[in-house]
């Protein structure tokens, strides 16, 4: 279920994550073709539990995703609904590359361990939504 205003939310942050890969990429020159595939992830928080859920980023599930090999390219919250929806983009050198770190995220018992904690008053997230990207041949992120 998406409404127009979470369409406009994507296309906002597809936007600027188009022009930090940009800006970040321009410098290699524009024979340099990024192959990655990119994750979209909303997070839909409980009542309440937002700050927790941005306290568990922070501080534990960041440096986790990165030690998989995931690259992070920015987080947003909903302009609507701040407290109830969390976006992100992770890049992955490919899909099998994402598929592997999310199944050793999962096992890592720090990970678990960071989970258990910050749950301890409830789940933060009631749902999950992935969505994959791949850049088309006229992208910025060339």
């Amino acid at each position: 279920m998406r409404t127009w205003q979470n369409v406009v939310v994507l296309v906002a942050v597809l936007v600027a994550v188009g022009c930090v890969l940009h800006t970040s990429l321009a410098d290699q020159g524009d024979k340099k073709v990024d192959n990655r595939v990119f994750e979209l992830r909303i997070y839909y928080a409980n009542p309440g539990k937002m700050e927790a859920l941005h306290a568990r980023f922070k501080n534990h599930t960041n440096k986790l995703l990165e030690k998989q090999g995931m690259v992070l390219l920015g987080f947003w919250t909903d302009a609507k609904q701040p407290e109830r929806m969390l976006y992100y983009i992770v890049a992955h050198k490919s899909k099998e590359a994402a598929d592997a770190g999310w199944k050793a995220f999962q096992a890592d018992p720090e990970w678990k361990a960071a989970r258990a904690k910050s749950e301890e008053n409830g789940a933060l997230v009631e749902k999950v939504d992935r969505v994959w990207l791949n850049p088309t041949d006229y992208s910025a992120i060339k």
